[in-house]
């Protein structure tokens, strides 16, 4: 579990950013991170993995204090995409990327070795494990840092607009990888504009809004009872939007849901 207590942040003494964020993420849990350009979602994660640090507040990992833990230690059990992951590469091929995170941790070869290749299975990207992981497709680089992560035994996974600039294959086939790896007992945490996403996969909505937290709680919650969705740079998805028009059919979190319900519904 990750408990954020307080926390406040600013680049320049008396000039926070964010002020009085406090927010619990509990194992197992997708979790998605919203709000407007600029809000401070990214600095947010940030402060989670040690990017930053907050002028006050309190960061907790199952019950330790890690508000000032380096990257490096965090990185055992958090951990980080960016939204360009080439960013984080530095590495001639795929395997070697992944290895890097165990090889730190100094185990043999041949343990590293059976690490990143259950790392490379995990995420569906053996068949790179030779390539050069600046020359893949985006997509591709997101499960190369998955899979990094993965190496670390992360349990705390964060993304940061992993879908931004993809298309509707790759945004699934991310999606349901993360589906799978949430099921396998990962934690996820992830940045999106997308209210789509933020309605169908996450367990809980976190929402930023100038400077502090606006939203803590479920995505039906969000969408159904907030009257501030816009002045937050949020909208309703479709779904939610068509099942509003239809009499007692209830919410739906997705199309497909919608689909199914809306079907039943005319049957009588």
């Amino acid at each position: 579990m990750l408990t954020v207590e307080n926390l406040r942040f600013s680049y320049v003494p008396g000039q926070d950013i964010m002020k009085d964020v406090t927010f619990t993420i509990g194992d197992g849990e997708f979790i998605t991170l919203g709000g407007r350009n600029g809000c401070g979602k990214t600095t947010v994660t940030r402060l989670l993995v040690g990017l930053e640090t907050p002028v006050e507040g309190k960061i907790s990992y199952d019950g330790q204090d890690i508000t000032n833990m380096p990257t490096s230690e965090r990185g055992r059990f958090i951990g980080y995409v960016f939204q360009q992951p080439d960013r984080q590469m530095f590495r001639q091929t795929v395997a070697e990327e992944v290895a890097f995170g165990p090889e730190q941790l100094g185990y043999d070869k041949a343990t590293v070795d059976r690490i990143v290749q259950d790392a490379l299975e995990r995420v569906g990207i053996s068949h790179l494990a030779e390539s050069y992981p600046l020359g893949l497709r985006r997509g591709e680089k997101q499960r190369v840092a998955i899979a990094s992560a993965l190496a670390m035994q992360s349990k705390l996974l964060i993304l940061d607009e992993p879908t931004s600039g993809q298309d509707g294959t790759e945004t699934k086939g991310l999606l349901v990888l993360l589906q799978e790896l949430q099921a396998q007992g990962l934690t996820i945490l992830l940045i999106t504009h997308d209210m789509e996403i933020m309605a169908e996969y996450s367990t809980g909505v976190i929402i930023m809004g100038y400077g502090t937290k606006a939203f803590d709680g479920s995505p039906e919650e969000l969408f159904t009872s907030r009257e501030d969705l816009l002045e937050l740079g949020l909208t309703k998805p479709p779904s939610v939007v068509l099942s509003e028009t239809v009499p007692d059919l209830g919410y739906c979190k997705s199309m497909k849901e919608f689909e199914l319900r809306y079907a039943e519904y005319v049957k009588g």
